[in-house]
């Protein structure tokens, strides 16, 4: 029976993070941030299998998927359709994210951004966070006292900060973070560069990848049981800047060399972390 549900159990945590891949692929396509590919989907999977302990962080995974899940109705905001509406989904998905992983809240803050980038000027759109909260803080009361009171009581234990770098258990780690250390500066400051030339009704969205990336990286910071998995929060926003330096090279060369040098440092530094 045991073995029955371990395997269910990682059936779902797959599917979550095959959706995951799917979802990034989906709203860069559909915001314009990208070309008609598959790239955003491809870098993310590359993120993923670099840190390959992040297939048995059950709560990271589902944490990160719904952080996705508010990213995709923030960055759709542009389109001013049903602002409302996509405020308090964004900031739903991103409470519940923080119920499994505390620091996830920070994200909270990209709402409040979108907010001011896109609509602003009606003050009922500042309250819908807040409604969203409440929400979800009754509900995980109402459930924990009937269910588990210890609930309460870890979550809270999970408000702590951390700044300490000891959690490396072997040099291949330490590895795999250089990589992605490397990798994220190419592609953070290629973007954040290239931002005067995007089209201006873009702008907004691409601060918003920028600002989330950001978001991630404090939350890698300041996380207690620090592992390197934690980056899977910066995975999106990455794979999305990544997209976008790759598109943007013109030399033919230059842009297969590039994914495929980050292809093979991906995939050696998995197999030496196994």
């Amino acid at each position: 029976m045991d073995s029955a549900m371990g395997i269910v159990k990682k059936g779902i945590l797959l599917a979550l993070l095959i959706a995951s891949l799917f979802i990034t692929n989906f709203v860069t396509k559909r915001n314009g941030l990208s070309k008609d590919n598959t790239f955003a989907f491809y870098f993310f999977f590359l993120f993923v299998i670099l840190f390959p302990t992040s297939f048995d962080n059950t709560a990271l995974i589902v944490s990160n998927f719904f952080i996705i899940l508010a990213l995709r109705r923030l960055i759709s905001l542009q389109s001013l359709l049903t602002p409302k509406e996509k405020i308090f989904d964004a900031s739903l998905w991103i409470f519940v994210a923080a119920l499994f992983h505390f620091w996830s809240i920070l994200f909270i803050v990209l709402v409040f951004v979108s907010i001011i980038l896109h609509v602003s000027r009606d003050y009922r759109n500042w309250l819908l966070p807040y409604i969203a909260f409440f929400t979800v803080a009754l509900i995980f009361v109402f459930f924990a006292l009937l269910f588990d009171k210890a609930l309460l009581a870890q979550t809270i234990d999970n408000a702590v900060v951390n700044l300490k770098f000891d959690y490396f258990t072997n040099k291949y780690q330490n590895i795999a973070l250089s990589i992605y250390a490397a990798i994220a500066v190419l592609f953070s400051f290629s973007q954040v560069f290239s931002l005067s030339s995007k089209s201006l009704i873009l702008h907004s969205s691409y601060k918003k990848i920028i600002l989330s990336f950001v978001i991630g990286i404090i939350i890698f910071v300041i996380s207690p049981n620090k592992s390197n998995s934690i980056l899977m929060y910066t995975f999106m926003p990455l794979a999305v800047m990544a997209t976008n330096y790759i598109e943007g090279v013109q030399v033919k060369w230059v842009k297969e060399t590039t994914t495929i040098l980050i292809t093979v440092f991906c995939l050696l530094s998995f197999f030496l972390q196994l």
